[in-house]
């Protein structure tokens, strides 16, 4: 069985063997994996959720964080979770290529997570590997998941911040306020401020905000350049903001509530025998007028 305290001792010392393996057994939901994280005595570590389209440069965004971040001596854990592989299941994009520099720091633990499918942009052991981060040593933790859209609202119910980043040349901005994306956001990060327009997008981009939640000053919009570091204390300085306020108030309740339900949901499925319902279905669909949700009723 793993043993937490040899974890910690590793992630302490910069050696991220032991973490690696039971980020893995978790992963997998071995039989150890269970009874592991119920030994856990998680910390109120903050969790950051990074998202928005490709390629507005989420993935620099969050490299010019952790330097600053490990510039203050503090630690840091990053989860990114990728579309899957059609043919193994495994991520496609690694962890080696999108943060190369922080690869083998003492500091940083990155690691590359295959979506496998999964709705919403996280991958579903996600809770229990931030659980397991927030209880071995780091400072920070920072999930970003594939960028793929209004799927990724998921995100919201795991971090205590969501950044959604985006670029000036988003498109239409009527358009980004309808999708999921837009509403679920705690900081709105406009990345590539050296564009043309960059101003102009972010000044329509705090005029909707004004427009479309008038009952919250938490929301802010920062405009970066993350390939020159520019604007990163700016963002930094909101996060720790929102964490403060997160901390102190009704969020934080209704986040607790979501976890909890999804790990019942978590536990209920996994005590289907998926063989039995695929077998029992092959038999019963082809009765006449059968019924998808009387047939479902039957599992409950």
């Amino acid at each position: 069985m793993m043993q937490f305290e040899k974890i910690y001792k590793g992630v302490a010392e910069g050696d991220f063997l032991l973490l690696a393996k039971a980020v893995s057994q978790i992963e997998n939901n071995t039989a150890d994996a269970a009874l592991f994280l119920q030994s856990l005595l998680p910390q109120s570590i903050p969790i950051i959720g990074i998202t928005g389209p490709p390629g507005a440069g989420k993935s620099t965004l969050i490299n010019a964080l952790i330097a600053t971040w490990v510039h203050d001596a503090k630690k840091v854990a990053v989860l990114t979770v990728d579309p899957s592989s059609p043919f193994h299941q495994g991520a496609i994009l690694g962890d080696r290529i999108r943060m190369k520099d922080w690869y083998l720091h003492p500091q940083v633990y990155i690691r590359s997570l295959a979506s496998r499918g999964h709705l919403g942009g996280l991958n579903s052991a996600m809770l229990s590997l931030t659980t397991l981060m927030q209880s071995v040593g780091f400072d920070y933790i920072i999930i970003e998941t594939v960028g793929v859209g209004q799927s990724e609202i998921e995100i919201a119910s795991l971090a205590d911040t969501t950044v959604v980043v985006l670029v000036p040349d988003a498109g239409d901005e009527v358009q980004m306020m309808k999708s999921g994306l837009m509403e679920i956001a705690d900081v709105f990060v406009v990345n590539k401020c050296d564009r043309p327009n960059a101003e102009i997008f972010i000044n329509h981009l705090k005029q909707m905000i004004r427009e479309n939640a008038p009952a919250t000053n938490l929301l802010q919009v920062v405009g970066t350049i993350a390939t020159e570091k520019e604007g990163i204390p700016e963002l930094l300085a909101v996060i720790h903001t929102h964490q403060l306020a997160v901390h102190h108030g009704e969020q934080k309740k209704e986040m607790l509530f979501a976890k909890v339900l999804q790990l019942i949901a978590a536990i209920k499925m996994s005590q289907v025998d998926r063989d039995l319902v695929k077998a029992k279905l092959e038999e019963e669909s082809a009765k006449k007028n059968f019924n998808i949700f009387k047939f479902a009723q039957i599992f409950n």
